[in-house]
């Protein structure tokens, strides 16, 4: 599910291809409940670069008490280039 997140959250921006996972990081804090049982994700792109992107996402309970929290960090440099890519607003600026 992080590594999911974060990819939905890197195509959330505008990536058509939302790059190759660097490095996926998952913390379990409190039990998730038991089988079926329901979980909230939520997920942040908290740095979109032109090389990279770093995304976190948090799990709570139905009680709102966090279970888990994950973050992944993408490698995006060559997704930049795909032309189905709907990111001009969020292309990197020559410099």
């Amino acid at each position: 599910m992080v590594d999911l997140g974060g990819s939905l959250a890197v195509a959330s921006k505008g990536l058509y291809s939302t790059g190759v996972s660097t490095d996926l990081n998952v913390t379990y804090i409190n039990s998730g409940g038991k089988v079926g049982d329901t979980l909230r994700a939520e997920v942040t792109c908290d740095k979109f670069g032109k090389t990279l992107a770093f995304t976190s996402i948090k799990f709570t309970n139905v009680k709102d008490e966090l279970v888990a929290r994950g973050s992944h960090t993408k490698f995006v440099a060559l997704a930049w280039k795909d032309p189905n890519n709907k990111v001009e607003e969020f292309s990197p600026r020559p410099q």
